[in-house]
């Protein structure tokens, strides 16, 4: 029975803990904390734990009984509550993203090494059935090189959400909706494709007056042979999500969506569907194991069995600090009006926080700071496969 304390009690660690009551049999929640007093005894009682809170991570890292810290906190501590733990002693899960700057994740990644535990990053969709078949299909090759990526990462977060104390400053949010949005959509892409070789930003804040950070950014990637363009947004209704890859042989996204194109002798294409192709693709993805978990759930299942077996986890503290590079680098071109080139080095500006935070654009002033909000968190489209006309 692994141990699990859990560092900040807030709305993500409401779909933590009801992950880790879906694995009781494996886990049980001993610890919690948070700064705000009573916040962790109100988690505690609504959840009917039976567990120790604190109102510091400092006093839990004694405790010898604790094999799992989990990181549910705003970005601005995720380094060092992290980097505290796994010098403590304990393994690490930490909610997106990994930190406010590349100098943060490297020191991370050096914690993880010299203490030997294990550290993983949170990217919950990559467990999702819709995103694992797109990335079976792209690494099936049945479709061929990518020629084209559109990641549209909508989201829609009305004025007062940025009212929450620690949203929309550099300072404590540590971005926009490119770092605290996007980023989902944003590992997607790195982990389907990689690094690409250059970008080229614009970032802007169209609706939201009591915010520092962007609220659109628009962004063109330079792979070799292929472009991907990624719009991160909280200005969209009806937040439609999608990845799209034009491929060589066809069209591959989540939602799901297949489709090739059929020429004609001229070169223009019939207007009907290789059908073919489609079936290939089907019974390709037919053919892959179900999951047994997904979102959180699955992530953290496979935590758990990474610390029983003493493996690696699915998702590593290296592909968080891939998203943090894209996304870096997103802010970096968006600030110069320049186009970026990779790998961002260790004495770019933009290596550190304080480089990013002397150098980025402050939209406005954040003009109200509230402790809590009531409502519910919603986490953007199903990713289904969408309805066939």
């Amino acid at each position: 029975m692994l141990r699990v304390a859990i560092v900040g009690t807030g709305g993500i660690a409401h779909e933590h803990m009801k992950s880790y009551l879906t694995l009781k049999d494996r886990c049980q929640v001993v610890a919690l904390a948070d700064i705000i007093p009573g916040k962790a005894r109100r988690f505690m009682e609504e959840f009917g734990l039976s567990c120790d809170t604190y109102e510091d991570h400092l006093d839990i890292l004694p405790r010898q009984d604790i094999d799992l810290v989990d990181v549910c906190t705003p970005p601005f501590v995720h380094a060092q509550i992290s980097i505290n733990a796994l010098k403590s002693g304990k393994n690490v899960v930490c909610e997106k993203p990994m930190a406010a700057s590349l100098e943060e994740c490297d020191a991370m990644l050096r914690a993880r090494d010299e203490s030997g535990k294990l550290l993983s990053i949170i990217a919950q969709n990559r467990f999702r059935k819709p995103i694992r078949d797109l990335k079976a299909l792209l690494d099936s090759g049945i479709a061929g090189k990518v020629r084209h990526a559109e990641i549209d990462s909508f989201w829609w977060r009305d004025h007062c959400y940025y009212d929450l104390w620690w949203r929309g400053t550099w300072e404590k949010e540590g971005g926009g909706c490119t770092l605290n949005h996007a980023v989902h959509h944003i590992d997607m892409l790195g982990w389907m494709m990689g690094l690409p070789q250059r970008i080229t930003s614009v970032l802007a804040n169209t609706n939201h007056d009591n915010a520092e950070v962007e609220d659109l950014s628009v962004s063109v990637m330079e792979y070799p042979g292929a472009l991907a363009t990624v719009t991160a947004s909280v200005v969209h209704h009806g937040e439609d999500q999608k990845l799209v890859f034009q491929c060589e042989k066809a069209r591959i996204a989540a939602p799901y969506d297949v489709f090739a194109s059929i020429p004609q002798p001229n070169g223009f294409p019939l207007k009907v569907a290789d059908m073919a192709f489609e079936k290939q693709a089907t019974d390709y993805l037919a053919s892959l194991p179900p999951l047994r978990y997904e979102y959180h759930t699955g992530q953290l299942d496979n935590v758990l069995t990474a610390i029983e077996k003493g493996d690696k986890p699915a998702i590593t503290g290296e592909d968080g600090r891939r998203t943090i590079e894209l996304i870096t680098a997103i802010y970096k071109a968006g600030s110069s009006r320049l186009p970026v080139e990779f790998p961002l080095q260790p004495d770019d500006p933009f290596y550190t926080v304080e480089g990013i935070r002397a150098n980025v654009p402050h939209f406005y002033e954040k003009t109200v700071s509230v402790m809590e909000q009531a409502g519910e968190m919603t986490f953007g489209s199903d990713l289904g496969e969408k309805e066939k006309k």
